[in-house]
């Protein structure tokens, strides 16, 4: 199997080491970020799995610019006709064929490693593609019977999360948070302070569920153990930050 079912109308699909989604839609199918180059084809087999052909998928949303997210954008467009939305910032990179600002590593010795060994081999480029929606902070798309966009900067600056009120919230994390060895941080960020912000702003919301680009799913309290992973440090640091 492709495609694993999440929730009904929502599938997880495994590109290797990065997660793409699958969301069912009145007007069809929205397919959430496209993994790297050369990925199409398993997304479009993952598809046909589910019942469905490629003419039924109507939405590419992107979480953001990455190449893991973004390589197989343009030739998506291409097999689908889908139309594609992202958050301005990274919208005007995957127009550009850009993937990638400059990342530092989160704190710990293991994240130090992977910046050290992954991020020099990370592709800087995809093959540039038009956008045709951009979306912004608490927006919701007529997607799914309503799917509201959350900005969470961090990681990256124009990088988007989901919120699917249904099946009590299934968050749509993209890589504000991992959870490969456990609920994590993301192991790299263009600026930790804002990502920091952004796990405060992501714990402060309802969610049963959470899926995220690099790992397992939460199926159950999703939202709590965000708070508990994260709220008591976030709290400390703006106390001492306003102080």
């Amino acid at each position: 199997m492709v495609a694993t079912a999440i929730v009904p109308g929502l599938w997880e699909v495994s590109l290797g080491f990065v997660n793409a989604f699958i969301l069912e839609s009145p007007d069809g199918l929205a397919i959430i970020d496209t993994g790297i180059a050369g990925s199409a084809e398993k997304l479009l087999e993952a598809i046909k799995e589910i019942g469905r052909e490629p003419a039924d998928v109507r939405h590419l949303l992107l979480t953001h610019c990455h190449s893991d997210h973004a390589g197989s954008v343009a030739e998506l467009k291409r097999r689908t006709g889908a139309k594609v939305t992202m958050h301005p910032l990274d919208a005007e990179m995957v127009r550009a064929g850009k993937a990638l600002r400059p990342l530092k590593p989160a704190p710990g010795l293991l994240n130090a490693l992977v910046c050290r060994f992954l991020v020099p081999s990370a592709p800087t480029e995809v093959e540039a593609t038009e956008v045709e929606h951009e979306v912004g902070d608490g927006e919701t798309l007529p997607i799914a019977g309503g799917l509201q966009a959350i900005h969470v900067p961090g990681h990256c600056a124009g990088q988007l999360a989901f919120l699917w009120p249904k099946h009590g919230g299934v968050l749509i994390a993209a890589d504000a948070a991992a959870n490969v060895f456990g609920l994590a941080m993301s192991p790299l960020y263009e600026d930790l302070a804002d990502g920091q912000r952004s796990l405060a702003k992501l714990a402060a919301l309802e969610f049963e569920l959470a899926c995220f680009g690099h790992g397992k799913p939460i199926k159950k309290g999703a939202s709590t153990r965000f708070r508990k992973k994260w709220q008591p440090t976030l709290a400390s640091q703006a106390t001492t930050h306003a102080a």
